[in-house]
């Protein structure tokens, strides 16, 4: 059994993040698994090697997917690898439409855009990687590398973010693109998905303190109790939104996290990063005034006795009557916490920006996995 280990041919594939943010989360996850894939989809009778490592922090914008395979096809010759796949967070466009996913068999590499893959981006790549694997190591004419076992399947049928490929098949140079209208609602999905609104909500820790203080103030002001029955849900909905705008605004001018083209940001590039920004700020800022909501009808209920508010109406009150109290103030609120949000830590803030990428705590050792 030893002897027929030995015998088996190897492989090393390199798996990279870029930048070493978010996909170095994924590289993790997949790198762990990947040469049990590759085994079972690829070539059963390879000794398949797998070593994840990082690439640039801020990979070059302005050179597209090309630059990328370019700087990967260079970090795998100086690594010795077979074959390099290089999953970032960068969208990518070609023909006008997202690029999932490029192979380049005279490279020998190949790159996955997360966000094109929309929100299952984990399952999407158990699929999608191994057959890019299978299909450099089909095409390629250098002796030293076996071929797959068998042809991989092709990915436009496993993978529903891949419409169709373009590209010249017969030099090994293979694009695979989504569709024009649902691809590119994928893309912003799987854009917001990698920049993590989460992260972004809990962030604003002082934005939240601040309008729980405004709306604690309120409660207590029994014109705003009027007001908030007097208006309709109309008129509620557009001070909501108001709030919640201004609140998103403030922190993109703020904290300085709005894209600007420029030599190295093409317009397109910079257009995407400020939509996925302002709708992962969105999502916090939704989510927050959900909190806030919450929040207020509680102490409402414990604070404000229903003959009180009865006695400053002058009508008999309800559960709806508090809803609306609490929706009034919530919307003021936000805005008071709009100046807390002032407040927060820069890089916590700057984090919810989709173009910036904090330098990682030390440079991870490539390992076997």
């Amino acid at each position: 059994m030893a002897n027929s280990e030995q015998h088996r041919p190897e492989i090393v594939v390199g798996l990279v993040a870029t930048p070493p943010d978010y996909p170095a989360q994924v590289v993790a996850r997949l790198a762990v698994e990947l040469a049990a894939l590759l085994a079972e989809r690829v070539d059963p009778d390879v000794r398949w090697i797998v070593r994840a490592g990082w690439g640039e922090v801020a990979p070059r914008r302005d050179g597209g997917v090309e630059a990328l395979l370019d700087d990967l096809a260079r970090r795998r010759a100086d690594a010795g690898w077979d074959v390099a796949i290089c999953l970032t967070d960068l969208p990518l466009h070609t023909e006008r439409v997202p690029l999932v996913a490029q192979t380049s068999v005279r490279r020998r590499v190949a790159m996955v855009s997360l966000p094109a893959l929309g929100l299952r981006q984990l399952r999407a790549l158990r699929a999608a990687v191994p057959g890019l694997v299978g299909r450099l190591l089909t095409d390629t004419s250098e002796e030293r590398v076996p071929p797959a076992g068998r042809a991989p399947a092709e990915l436009t049928g496993q993978i529903a973010a891949i419409h169709r490929v373009v590209g010249e098949a017969d030099a090994g140079e293979l694009g695979y693109v989504a569709s024009r209208l649902a691809g590119r609602v994928r893309l912003l999905i799987g854009m917001v998905r990698a920049n993590r609104p989460g992260r972004a909500l809990l962030g604003l820790s002082k934005l939240l303190a601040g309008a729980f203080a405004t709306a604690a103030f309120a409660l207590t002001t029994n014109t705003i109790w009027e007001m908030g029955v007097a208006l309709g849900g109309l008129r509620l909905t557009v001070i909501m939104l108001l709030g919640l705008t201004a609140l998103v605004t403030w922190l993109i001018i703020a904290h300085d996290l709005w894209e600007k083209p420029d030599r190295d940001t093409p317009a397109e590039l910079a257009r995407l990063f400020n939509l996925g920004t302002i709708l992962t700020l969105t999502l916090a800022a939704a989510a927050s005034y959900v909190v806030l909501f919450a929040g207020t009808t509680l102490a409402a209920a414990l604070l404000i006795d229903t003959s009180v508010l009865e006695q400053d109406l002058q009508r008999p009150v309800d559960l709806t009557d508090y809803l609306t109290l609490a929706w009034i103030i919530s919307s003021l609120a936000t805005v008071g916490g709009t100046i807390g949000s002032g407040l927060e830590d820069e890089d916590t803030v700057r984090a919810a920006a989709y173009g910036y990428h904090p330098e990682p705590g030390g440079w991870r050792d490539e390992k076997d996995t």
